[in-house]
């Protein structure tokens, strides 16, 4: 039931509270369940370097991203910049040899020989090809993810934004060329109510999702539908009645931008 309220309400709250602290065990706690994320080939390329604003440097919070959504970046006590260390791909043969000494892999006891002469040359030589975007996108992707449950269930709020220049915050941050800033996520106390106006808009499931063929759309069964309702996982759609009365109010206590609020 938990788990179902968290994953019906991971929806992007916009409107934290500057003022109230972000006590740093949560922010652990989230962290600790990115790092028990699937991994491919148990990588662990997905990283993240945490921004507590009391304590950063002024240099750092200017350099923050804020093209999109800026007051965002500005309002949140905590920022999350979530990305991937393409170096570890250097390493994917050890990884590989600790998930058959964990028995993980399907490779049993005494056959590390044959997964030195398989599985460890075909990864280290394609090491290269493996840091392009890919499959360690997705296993930060994953990251994220579960971070984000956590921090719901903790009743933070939180939203994911993007740069067209991740190069200025890597630099700022002192993080090495071989890491590939991919988001920065905010985190705060919500100052909205927890349903955030609502469920937002999504296109119907039988066209996003196919069963055996791309023309065959997976069949929803209403019982399933009622039973998720019922749960909190799916919940009513946006926008919930008072809305635009409630964004008003945080606009006007935070002096916030009337236009290009997003």
């Amino acid at each position: 039931m938990e788990l179902q309220l968290a994953i019906g309400t991971r929806r992007s709250f916009r409107y934290l509270d500057p003022d109230r602290p972000v006590e740093l065990w949560k922010i652990q706690k989230m962290l600790e369940a990115a790092r028990l994320a699937s991994h491919f080939g148990n990588n662990n390329a997905a990283r993240a370097l945490v921004v507590h604003r009391a304590t950063a440097t002024e240099e750092q919070r200017a350099c923050l991203p804020s093209p999109v959504g800026g007051f965002q970046i500005q309002q949140a006590p905590v920022l999350i910049l979530w990305y991937i260390e393409t170096d570890a791909m250097n390493e994917a043969g050890q990884r590989l040899r600790e998930l058959v000494a964990a028995g993980a892999l399907g490779y049993g006891p005494g056959r590390q020989e044959e997964l030195d002469r398989t599985l460890v040359p075909l990864f280290d030589k394609g090491k290269e090809a493996l840091k392009a975007p890919g499959l360690v996108d997705m296993d930060l992707g994953q990251a994220i993810a579960q971070a984000t449950l956590v921090g719901i269930e903790l009743g933070l709020g939180m939203c994911l934004q993007g740069s067209p220049n991740w190069e200025r915050t890597r630099k700022a941050f002192g993080l090495p060329a071989s890491c590939r800033v991919a988001a920065v996520q905010t985190v705060g106390y919500p100052v909205e109510n927890r349903q955030a106006g609502g469920q937002r808009p999504r296109l119907p499931f039988e066209k996003l999702f196919q069963l055996n063929s791309y023309d065959n759309p997976f069949p929803r069964d209403p019982a399933i539908v009622a039973e998720l309702e019922r749960d909190g996982m799916l919940q009513a759609p946006a926008p919930l009645p008072g809305r635009e009365e409630e964004v008003e109010r945080i606009r006007t206590k935070y002096n916030l931008p009337r236009n290009g609020m997003i």
